[in-house]
């Protein structure tokens, strides 16, 4: 399969809320998806029924009860969804917060040495490293990215790494190119230098396309954000494992040892996230097991982004791709196998907020990157002061490609 037949992605569409209109313009295409995917049908629900609720875990009454069940059903899905067999998963603020939180536990948690990280990171985790890194008087070593190709590689990494490098980040996609990174070859290049090294992966831009395999990864710390994989605001995901939660941990005083949750849980927040697990599930549901369903789900969303990627990059029936308008730069190259979802392109007698401008009066939604705290490490070295970036869902459909396409064609 390389794409969605039109009765599936009839039924696809008919989950998700909002998916072809906008309650504040009206009729829309959203191709906004990596500033915060649509919103499943069933979480919208599930938000509203839990907002309702007064009672609190850990009480002695039914409500209660079932809230602490609900929550342990949502860990028991997140651990399907995730692949991972081990660790332990918590939800907080939003996915960069806990990334602050993961990758500051692992650095003072630690012995002196190093810190590696790598340029193409989002703020939330490279941020996060630069930070704690001062902190605890640790070095810091930055791994270049490729600005050809927008993602960095493990030989980069193992060119850089040194015995005393306490914490590692990885990012495994990112927001402005699109590019995945290939987190495993990665991880393995850390600790063949430094065994014990703890690692920590940004899975936000990654989760909404599926395949997510922790216990491949041989890695510490995972986090996403659950508004950027059909669920909504308010919360984000972490996973931590064993070892990273060994380390010492702001915890209640004589309360539970290795417990990451602070106060009391949004029950709301896990129930949603099952809601986006029973979806992977539905989806790929032709699979036999729960795994192989969530797998089988990322897969069948990998092959259609990919389909609508290289429709929006090389053109559909006459209308022309992406690359062959004049003056064009797409981050991370042309044809790039790593692209997930994502095309971020600028214009060299266009200007990115003048496209993003001109794309929104005729209802379809993109969004500018411009060369600041966000997304200057990407856009600076490539001598761009804006991109504009066209992110893709498993929702998106080619006539929607195609309406971009057209629009292109007209004014640039």
């Amino acid at each position: 399969m390389t794409h969605f037949a039109p009765p599936l992605m009839q039924d696809i569409r008919s989950r998700f809320a909002h998916v072809d209109s906008c309650p504040f313009q009206g009729p829309r295409i959203f191709f906004e998806n990596a500033g915060g995917a649509l919103t499943l049908n069933s979480v919208v629900a599930t938000s509203g029924k839990f907002a309702a609720i007064p009672d609190n875990q850990g009480r002695d009454n039914p409500a209660a009860k079932a809230l602490v069940e609900i929550i342990r059903q949502a860990k028991q899905d997140m651990h399907r969804f995730f692949g991972a067999s081990t660790g332990q998963f918590f939800v907080g603020e939003s996915g960069t917060e806990l990334s602050f939180r993961l990758i500051r536990t692992a650095i003072m948690g630690t012995p002196d040495g190093s810190v590696i990280g790598s340029s193409v990171e989002h703020p939330a985790s490279r941020s996060a490293a630069l930070h704690w890194a001062k902190m605890a008087d640790k070095s810091y070593i930055n791994v270049q990215h490729d600005n050809a190709t927008g993602g960095v590689t493990a030989e980069a990494y193992a060119a850089l790494m040194t015995p005393d490098v306490r914490v590692a980040t990885i990012l495994h996609t990112s927001p402005v190119t699109g590019i995945a990174n290939d987190v495993a070859a990665i991880a393995a290049a850390v600790r063949a230098v430094s065994p014990d090294a703890v690692i920590f992966v940004d899975g936000i831009q990654h989760a909404s396309h599926g395949r997510i395999d922790i216990d491949a990864y041989d890695i510490d710390g995972y986090v996403v954000s659950p508004y950027k994989v059909f669920s909504r605001h308010g919360y984000g995901v972490a996973w931590a494992s064993d070892r990273l939660s060994s380390l010492p941990i702001e915890t209640l005083k004589d309360g539970p040892e290795g417990n990451w949750e602070m106060g009391t849980r949004d029950t709301g927040a896990y129930a949603t996230f099952s809601d986006v697990v029973a979806y992977f599930d539905w989806l790929g549901s032709d699979a036999k097991t729960p795994r192989a369903r969530i797998e089988a789900a990322g897969k069948a969303i990998h092959e259609h982004e990919h389909f609508l990627t290289q429709a929006l990059i090389h053109g559909t029936g006459n209308l022309p791709g992406l690359a062959e308008l004049p003056g064009v730069t797409i981050l991370g190259g042309i044809d790039n196998p790593g692209r997930e979802g994502l095309v971020c392109f600028a214009l060299d007698h266009v200007p990115a907020a003048e496209i993003v401008t001109k794309l929104n009066d005729q209802g379809i939604r993109t969004h500018i990157r411009k060369a600041d705290h966000y997304s200057g490490n990407i856009l600076t070295p490539l001598g761009l002061d804006a991109a504009v970036r066209v992110s893709l869902c498993h929702y998106n459909t080619l006539e929607e490609v195609s309406a971009l396409l057209a629009a292109m064609k007209d004014f640039a």
